[in-house]
């Protein structure tokens, strides 16, 4: 039997077995697998904890649980949450800040490479049989206009420069890449790494990166305007939020050849709708919202947002 004491912790979407184990030690746990206020309703009136993925948390939802004491975000993106409702309601928002940052800088380098090296194309033109016999394949690969470019000698520029810019940083140099970086917080670069201001970041980088989160002073950060000072054969990596990226100017340079590639991992709304063009342009990389999709982060996560809502719901001394 549940005690009344029991905490009731509400989980909108399942989380790694790592953090759930820690849950359901300390309290009652729910897995509504639902992100709508309809369906969890009955649950948030009893809710003392509420936990989602990347699922967005309204006004209306923590109105609608009284005894809410605090929400988790298993991620580190906190705009799908409504934090001045949740700051007026005193319900304290806890997230996993850098639990992820390995996993989605070791992505960040795989979307660069693969979109340097074409490999989308030249997989499917082997796939269907589009290279001639009679002739070596390396010479096939030359004919198709399928040859790549190395990163190595070329230079990375990072629009934000938190955990897992610091990450991408690394492996970027780990290939002999020149890392520029540009953060509007007062960081101390990593090192190897050049605080340059954004325009010239954007004029001098073939591989521009985004980790940012997405707020007013972020949206639309990558317009017509940024992607005009960019140079025509460089390539854009945004695994932050689709809203720091203006989709239409992106599709408008990829068409006019004035944007080599463009991987793309976030987007609004999720998931995409089938007709969205960048799901099927040649030079476009997308990908479900997977880059912190790895078993070791998804453990890092469970566990990290676990000890976050434990710490409010439980005495010192018990968690």
């Amino acid at each position: 039997m549940v005690s009344a004491m029991t905490p009731r912790i509400l989980l909108t979407e399942p989380i790694a077995t790592a953090g759930l184990d820690l849950l359901r030690a300390a309290g009652e746990v729910h897995v509504a697998h639902a992100t709508d206020l309809a369906t969890l309703a009955d649950s948030l009136a009893t809710a003392d904890a509420l936990l989602v993925r990347s699922s967005s948390v309204t006004a209306d939802m923590l109105a609608a649980a009284p005894r809410l004491k605090v929400v988790g975000r298993h991620g580190a993106g906190l705009d799908g949450i409504d934090l001045e409702a949740a700051a007026r309601l005193g319900i304290p928002v806890v997230s996993t800040p850098g639990a992820n940052a390995e996993s989605v800088a070791g992505f960040v380098i795989l979307a660069a490479l693969t979109l340097s090296r074409q490999l989308p194309r030249a997989v499917a033109a082997l796939a269907q049989g589009e290279f001639p016999t009679g002739r070596s394949l390396p010479s096939a690969v030359v004919a198709a206009e399928l040859t790549g470019a190395m990163l190595a000698g070329r230079t990375l520029g990072l629009i934000g420069c938190g955990a897992i810019g610091r990450g991408v940083a690394a492996r970027a140099r780990g290939l002999g890449m020149t890392v520029l970086a540009h953060d509007v917080a007062a960081v101390e670069p990593p090192p190897g790494v050049r605080l340059v201001e954004m325009d010239r970041l954007l004029s001098e980088s073939d591989v521009v990166s985004l980790h940012v989160p997405q707020t007013p002073a972020t949206s639309g950060l990558i317009g017509a305007a940024a992607l005009a000072r960019m140079r025509p054969d460089a390539l854009l990596v945004n695994t932050a939020r689709a809203g720091v990226v203006d989709a239409a100017a992106v599709l408008a340079a990829l068409d006019a050849g004035r944007l080599r590639g463009y991987a793309v991992d976030v987007f609004a709304p999720e998931p995409p709708a089938l007709t969205d063009p960048l799901l099927h342009h040649p030079r476009a990389l997308a990908t479900p919202h997977m880059a912190a999709m790895t078993h070791d982060a998804l453990d890092a996560m469970a566990i990290a947002v676990a000890r976050g809502v434990l710490a409010y719901l439980l005495p010192e001394g018990t968690r």
